[in-house]
């Protein structure tokens, strides 16, 4: 993939600055009020089809209404999808130690690799042999960060698979049902035995230091289940004869980590604030289409439901501008700014956009696996805003983000008096 690193002239704006600082600084408190609700605990990661999820839905339509954006959703600015992946364990999932039955999605859980089998045996805590089910101490392994817990549960299976274990049961974990439960979402390739969770209940009789033999038998199945996720469309309609989209996807996998800010708050607080400044500006050559897509950690289900159901026709979108993850852009670092290559106009407007503050990493050459990728399917050009570092929720630049807010209001202004771009196909 090549990219190449643009360091590119400040653009001379006549606005006064007095005014354009009163402006930042209003902006900056909206994207902090944004952001700081988008990445509360309240809404629990916004995993798609979750109450977190359908909270922030909530949210982003108040917005969207407050600033007289008018609905452009099925049902108001909501427009729902449904989403076929999601696993919970099914009726025929057991498991009882000591002869004490255990709640399925609570007590324990099985894993997303778990294999749909049967397991029987008496496991000695710390001893684990061959053709009986082991139990594993999370508490004792050497854990890798740069590894999702799942991924360490997974790696750990097949360690007990190859060395005959009949099944596994880890305990002593610091995650609850509920992050275990979210990771049946994910669909790895399985193991050949059956792995499951218990919780610290499970988990203090296990590692409790008269702990002895404990018959186990456990039964792994999962059902598959439908998912509703949600888009929150509010549109512009200046009467215009082409149609700018600009999108931020406001879901995430919800699981697995304590980082719910990124991906993607900043992006989605971003997407709103641009949608306010273009309410109020003289830019009306082009009508915009605000989209929060949900479902992209998920195939992109959102926003490719949302390119083959619009009610705007995409032969007149102009282009389509998406924001993802750019709240980790510190002083002096590079904007990834994918997409280029899919507008031979896209050069010359973005240096004509471009300040000296932010430099630039221009990627051309293909389409990374974010929302925008739906409408370059149908012949859109596009633009792919990306710092690809991950930051904890405390560790957002407002700065940074209100400068890659204000390049792409930049380039919606250096578009607004031109004819519609052309496309170009990337190969």
């Amino acid at each position: 993939m090549k990219k190449i690193t643009w360091l590119l002239p400040l653009v001379v704006v006549t606005t006064c600055i007095y005014a354009q600082k009163k402006e930042d600084r209003k902006t900056l408190g909206n994207l902090q009020a944004h952001i700081s609700y988008l990445s509360s605990d309240k809404l629990d990661g916004r995993s798609t089809g979750a109450p977190g999820e359908r909270l922030a839905a909530t949210y982003l339509s108040a917005q969207m209404k407050q600033m007289g954006l008018a609905p452009m959703g099925e049902d108001g600015f909501l427009q729902a999808f449904t989403v076929k992946e999601t696993r919970e364990p099914s009726a025929d999932c057991q498991m009882s130690i000591g002869g004490n039955k255990l709640e399925a999605g609570k007590q324990f859980v099985p894993l997303p690799f778990s294999a749909g089998k049967t397991a029987r045996g008496e496991a000695i805590p710390g001893v684990n042999e061959p053709d009986n089910i082991w139990l594993i101490n999370v508490a004792e392994l050497d854990t890798d960060s740069r590894k999702s817990m799942a991924e360490q549960y997974l790696q750990q299976t097949q360690v007990a698979e190859k060395a005959g274990a009949t099944g596994v049961v880890f305990y002593n974990g610091k995650e609850t049902s509920a992050e275990v439960m979210k990771w049946l979402d994910q669909r790895p390739q399985p193991a050949g035995i059956p792995a499951v969770w218990v919780d610290a209940g499970v988990s203090k009789k296990l590692g409790a230091d008269d702990a002895d033999g404990f018959p186990i038998q456990m039964q792994v199945a999962f059902k598959n289940i439908q998912r509703n996720g949600t888009n929150v469309i509010g549109y512009i309609n200046n009467k215009a004869p082409r149609t700018i989209v600009i999108g931020a996807h406001y879901d995430y996998r919800g699981w697995d980590t304590t980082d719910k800010t990124e991906d993607n708050a900043s992006g989605t607080a971003a997407m709103l604030e641009i949608a306010r400044l273009l309410k109020n500006s003289r830019l009306h050559n082009n009508n915009y289409i605000i989209v929060a897509f949900s479902g992209k950690e998920q195939g992109l289900c959102g926003s490719s439901y949302f390119a083959s159901h619009s009610k705007v026709d995409l032969s007149q979108v102009n282009y389509m501008i998406n924001m993802d993850g750019i709240g980790t852009l510190n002083p002096g670092t590079a904007l990834q700014i994918g997409g280029t290559g899919t507008s031979p106009g896209w050069s010359a407007i973005i240096q004509q956009a471009a300040t000296k503050e932010l430099p630039l990493v221009y990627d051309s050459s293909g389409i990374s696996n974010s929302d925008h990728a739906s409408f370059y399917k149908k012949n859109i050009p596009v633009l792919y805003f990306c710092k690809n570092a991950q930051e904890a929720a405390d560790k957002v630049n407002y700065d940074g983000t209100l400068h890659v807010l204000k390049l792409v209001y930049n380039i919606i202004d250096k578009t607004n008096n031109r004819d519609k771009l052309a496309f170009s196909s990337i190969q």
